[in-house]
């Protein structure tokens, strides 16, 4: 009579436990094809687990960039002070440019026509088409979603590869659309398109790297369109490393002449 009893209630506490899973969400796990159905706010933990978060970083980087019209090839040296600054220096053989952004500033001069821009990040986003802050920009580089994974709800659009999803909140500027690698949760794309428009951002990450415990990007694809014309740039990081200290050397020389936008 007790086995009997055992058994019936070992049978019984089996059912109950089946039902309670039933009704909680899949596991977002690592799998190699994104999962038919997800909790989207566990994913976006993962995701955001997944993000690269470091206080300095420098890198050499290779850059290519073509518009139909022309192609260049650049070396850039490229340093990063989290939530401080982003500084480039660009040489082609010697020394061409140099850029400074900050939170609040951004500054730039190149020596072929001697000119500089002095101002804020209007000059940046004149040339994506965006509204991009600092903040913004640094996750571009890290290869980070621009949104805050755990702070919004998104919409999941089916995809055989990627999870991709679409912020709720709409925003006024831009549209974003994101994709992230089942495996590691990983950004594989992020792309923004200006409603009522046909201009376009995309910025896709094919490779990356991780040293010392940090995933960065190894490659940047960056594609601009403005309706008509179609701007691609390249970004192949040689080396990188993370230095305590970072010196950021920029000072406008005399004589040049002030870009106005």
């Amino acid at each position: 009579m007790k086995k009997n009893i055992s058994l019936r209630s070992l049978f019984t506490l089996l059912v109950l436990t089946a039902i309670v899973w039933s009704c909680k969400s899949v596991a977002v796990l690592p799998t190699k094809e994104p999962l038919a159905k997800v909790d989207l706010k566990l994913l976006g933990k993962e995701i955001d687990k997944a993000s690269t978060r470091i206080k300095t970083f420098r890198a050499r980087v290779k850059a290519e960039y073509k518009d139909g019209k022309q192609q260049h090839q650049l070396s850039l040296n490229l340093r990063m002070e989290s939530n401080k600054t982003l500084w480039m220096s660009a040489s082609i053989l010697v020394p061409i440019a140099k850029l400074l952004i900050t939170p609040t500033r951004v500054g730039f001069y190149e020596k072929f026509q001697k000119t500089y821009y002095d101002g804020d990040l209007s000059f940046i986003n004149e040339q994506l088409g965006t509204t991009f802050s600092f903040s913004d920009l640094q996750n571009v580089l890290l290869g980070n979603p621009i949104t805050d994974m755990t702070s919004v709800g998104f919409d999941r659009i089916d995809h055989p590869q990627y999870y991709v999803l679409v912020p709720k909140t709409e925003n006024n500027q831009f549209r974003p659309t994101y994709f992230f690698d089942p495996n590691s949760f990983r950004l594989k794309e992020q792309r923004f398109i200006v409603p009522g428009s046909s201009q376009s951002l995309s910025i896709k990450y094919p490779k990356v790297q991780k040293m010392e415990g940090v995933t960065l990007p190894k490659e940047i694809e960056i594609s601009v369109f403005d309706g008509s014309n179609l701007v691609q740039i390249r970004l192949d990081f040689i080396r990188t490393d993370f230095p305590k200290n970072l010196t950021v050397p920029f000072t406008i020389p005399n004589g040049y002449k002030k870009l106005s936008l």
